[in-house]
């Protein structure tokens, strides 16, 4: 019996089938201890931007550790690269001005602003703006704020309610945001939280005029939006390093993570516009934001942090980001005609979604398709998840699209 408890995980299908245990990625692949080498179709968690075995984020990691690995950043203190990073994220924020809170994760930064929205509402007077509002489908992360916005019910049910005055409305509908608002007040309602493509709830992409809507909702009823690109920043929307740059919503906060270091380090990053960050920024004021993680802009973090946007940059990564959401939609929407398939979900950004014909059967799908040489996962109500390395090329998504058919064409008849 094992010991390592797998997030997100039947443990005793786990206990009864075993592990897959991996030892090296290179690229768009990964090999696991047997020397099986298989197609990464999700980069990791969405995350592997640049591709494995990058040795140029190693040995940035490595230059940092041996000057000073971590440090706090409470109070005044900080390190180099820390401050260059934040400078940096600066100058790429969807909104010029904003200032940049450092976490460990998304699901960290999903919490900080949270609660950045409402408080920043205490020190505008407007104290009873708590309500923060979510969309069904929708996958925030799993702390408590981000657990409570939840549009998925099964990551929320079996805890009880975690934070009061929070919902959910239509994922898909500008009018039920706007029916929700009228509903419980617009004076209650604080903020509201906005995957630009939806992830984990299964890739949906944004139905058309759909951000645009919402976005100029929020801005009548005087509530900040929060675009979540834990998933979409840093070049995975394509062509832009941010989904609210490219569709110019000018988020009042940006929750970002995954991509800010491909998963080289555990980071993340909130981008705060002006209208939020002026109220804890005023001069003599003594507002203190009461909120941070031990290993906020940590050092060797930022460092990989730089390096790999270094990478994107110099490689031209959000081009290829670009040209992969295309080549991705051209070889995976024939997989639609398939009998056990209903939909194919891409088009929009470097993601795509295979949604199965018979939902319960995805999560044995994305362990059968290892023996075509692929490693992906199931995600939302039964679908697959592509979400591959920008560096893959336009033939290794031929390949990803000739195993999947494969795999597909394996499965038994339903009953």
């Amino acid at each position: 019996m094992g010991t390592l408890w797998h997030p997100f995980s039947d443990m005793g299908s786990v206990e009864k089938t075993g592990e897959l245990i991996l030892t090296h990625g290179e690229g768009v692949h990964v090999r696991d201890r047997e020397g099986r080498r298989y197609l990464d179709a999700t980069a990791g968690l969405w995350f592997t931007n640049v591709g494995h075995g990058r040795a140029e984020l190693a040995d940035a990691a490595a230059q940092q550790m041996r000057r000073i690995a971590a440090y706090s950043t409470f109070g005044d203190y900080a390190t180099e690269p820390t401050v260059q990073l934040a400078d940096r994220l600066e100058g790429i924020a969807p909104v010029p001005g904003s200032k940049i809170f450092f976490t460990s994760g998304g699901s960290d930064s999903i919490d900080t602003a949270a609660k950045m929205a409402r408080r920043y509402w205490v020190e505008q007077g407007r104290p009873e703006k708590t309500m923060l509002l979510s969309r069904s489908k929708a996958y925030h992360g799993m702390h408590y704020a981000g657990t409570a916005l939840a549009g998925i019910p099964g990551n929320r049910e079996g805890y009880g309610e975690l934070v009061p005055d929070t919902a959910q409305v239509e994922w898909d509908s500008p009018e039920s945001l706007r029916a929700t608002i009228e509903s419980v007040g617009a004076d209650r309602v604080a903020a509201f939280f906005c995957e630009p493509i939806i992830g984990a709830g299964g890739v949906y992409l944004p139905p058309e005029g759909y951000l645009a809507q919402v976005r100029k909702i929020c801005t009548e009823h005087d509530i900040l939006f929060v675009a979540d690109e834990v998933i979409t920043g840093y070049g995975r929307f394509g062509g832009s390093w941010f989904a609210s740059s490219a569709l110019g919503l000018e988020p009042d906060l940006v929750t970002t993570a995954k991509g800010l270091t491909s998963g080289y380090a555990p980071m993340g990053a909130v981008l705060v516009a002006p209208r939020v960050w002026e109220p804890f920024f005023a001069p003599d004021a003594g507002v203190w934001f009461r909120h941070g993680y031990t290993y906020s802009g940590h050092a060797m973090a930022a460092a990989v942090a730089l390096a790999n946007l270094d990478l994107i940059e110099t490689e031209g990564l959000l081009d290829e980001a670009a040209r992969l959401a295309a080549t991705l939609d051209r070889e995976l929407a024939p997989l639609a005609e398939h009998p056990h398939v209903t939909e194919v979900r891409s088009g929009l950004g470097a993601v795509a979604a295979i949604q199965l014909a018979d939902p319960p059967t995805a999560m044995r799908f994305a362990v059968d398709v290892r023996r075509h040489g692929i490693a992906t996962r199931a995600c939302g109500a039964g679908a697959i998840q592509v979400s591959p390395a920008f560096v893959m090329t336009d033939e290794q998504v031929g390949e990803l699209a000739a195993a999947l058919r494969a795999a597909l064409d394996a499965m038994p008849d339903a009953a």
